[in-house]
């Protein structure tokens, strides 16, 4: 163990015994009996035996006698109050004391959770840390995020000299009290009266106190998700957890969707959906996401690393692969090994060649044809344009010719071709619309596709 463990270590010790010596006198003489460096939580509930838990995931019994309603009153009056949602603790810790009331708002029930210092947690991705990226980490609970958060504010604060605001919803990043735990670093630490205030509180940091990072735990909600946007578009680099436990489960949820870019759902044409082997109405990514990187914790020791979590969002929605990096740490924090994950890109190519290979006969009416054909050549496209519309496949038209009333969308309606515009008569647009109609897209692994299939091709 480095210097820096040892002194956090020895901090441990010294806050445990805060946390030992607000419980009944019974848990206390129960608990000196232990070896509590692996504790987890001491749970007490009302006419139970008393337990501790571990990082094992084994508990036992703390003596032979239930815990009495005197006794979880015992460690009330000796705790600050708690807040609105249930959480208390204890100043200058990291130890978290959460309630379980009755009906009648009455404290029967507590989970007291032992707080430390893991230092070493980040080593592996230390690197990325530094790229001043924003970074989102998932993993399911009791994984390590709020560790992670604590020890990247003290690495942004104290080695990299940068102003880092941590916004600590229930007082778990920096501990309880006015004054933040040493854990943080020079960080700076803003309180939040209640949950429901977070966004407010994330706003504010940037508004009122200029920080280059703002730190903050558990996105749960739009409107949280929504300030997160706010703060990155301001140039803040941003680093937090949100709900879930993958990057599958965050694209699935609508209430997060936002912090990968958003969703929307577009309707494709009859001749389209069949090409891509698809639903007529699909999801498409609406805008830049507000992390550039997202990591899962797989487990302790385990992370999942998206360096680039547009291209990888893109693939998802298109059920392309998607291959992170994985990243392994030993139990003292040193990286063990790199991995990138190993993906079989022949159906991948094949789905490509499927999609944007297939010849396609396109009616053009108002927009150049030169511009179409150098678009068709430029991405080796097996399409060509026609001078019937009885032949074509899709049409594009000039953005003017959108409107009801002109006759080239009764004529292509009467033939039931697909019709894509161009916003106006320049290379850009027309490239564009022909890649909408032609369902080209420049999504993680294009170009990748197109560089393996002409190397297929030539071969």
């Amino acid at each position: 163990m480095n210097l820096k463990g040892e002194m956090f270590y020895s901090d441990f010790i010294n806050d445990l015994e805060k946390l030992i010596n607000v419980l009944p006198p019974k848990i206390t003489k129960e608990l000196r009996k232990k070896d509590l460096t692996e504790t987890v939580e001491i749970v007490l509930d009302i006419g139970r035996l008393p337990e501790v838990r571990y990082l094992n995931k084994t508990l036992e019994y703390l003596g032979k006698e239930v815990i009495t309603q005197e006794e979880i009153d015992y460690v009330s009056e000796r705790i600050e109050d708690f807040t609105s949602d249930n959480r208390s603790g204890i100043p200058g810790t990291l130890h978290r004391i959460s309630a379980i009331k009755n009906r009648k708002g009455k404290t029967i029930g507590l989970t007291c959770r032992v707080g430390r210092v893991v230092t070493g947690t980040i080593n592996c991705i230390e690197d990325i840390v530094k790229k001043d990226k924003s970074i989102l980490f998932l993993g399911r609970p009791g994984v390590g995020k709020t560790t992670k958060l604590r020890e990247i504010a003290r690495l942004l604060a104290d080695d990299l000299n940068k102003r880092v605001v941590v916004v600590d919803t229930s007082n778990e990043i920096a501990g309880d009290g006015d004054v933040p735990h040493s854990a943080i670093g020079k960080s700076r630490r803003m309180q939040v009266p209640s949950p429901e205030m977070q966004k407010d509180v994330m706003i504010e940091a940037v508004e009122n106190h200029m920080p280059e990072v703002v730190v903050v735990d558990e996105i749960g909600t739009e409107k949280e998700a929504q300030a997160a946007r706010t703060i990155a578009e301001r140039g803040v680099m941003l680093i937090a957890t949100a709900h879930g436990n993958t990057l599958e489960n965050l694209v699935k949820n609508p209430t997060l969707s936002d912090l990968i870019g958003g969703l929307e759902s577009v309707t494709l044409g009859d001749d389209e959906a069949r090409r891509r082997g698809t639903q007529k109405t699909v999801l498409e990514r609406k805008k830049q996401p507000t992390f550039d990187v997202i990591i899962e914790i797989r487990d302790r020791n385990t992370l999942a690393v998206y360096p680039n979590v547009a291209e990888a969002v893109d693939c998802l929605l298109r059920d392309w692969p998607v291959s992170p990096e994985i990243r392994k740490i030993d139990d003292k924090g040193n990286t063990e090994e790199i991995i990138e994950e190993k993906v079989n890109f022949e159906a991948y190519i094949d789905k490509y060649i499927k999609e944007v290979k297939t010849n396609k006969k396109i009616f053009i009416y108002a927009v150049s044809r030169s511009i179409v054909e150098k678009v068709i050549e430029r991405y080796s496209l097996d399409a060509e344009v026609t001078r019937n519309i009885d032949e074509a496949d899709v049409v594009i038209s000039h953005k003017s010719y959108s409107k009801g009333g002109a006759k080239i969308l009764n004529v292509a309606k009467e033939y039931h071709v697909p019709m894509y515009f161009a916003k106006a008569n320049t290379t850009a647009q027309i490239q564009k619309a022909v890649k909408d109609a032609l369902g080209i897209q420049d999504r993680a692994g294009d170009a990748y596709a197109r560089e393996k299939f002409e190397e297929r091709e030539a071969g």
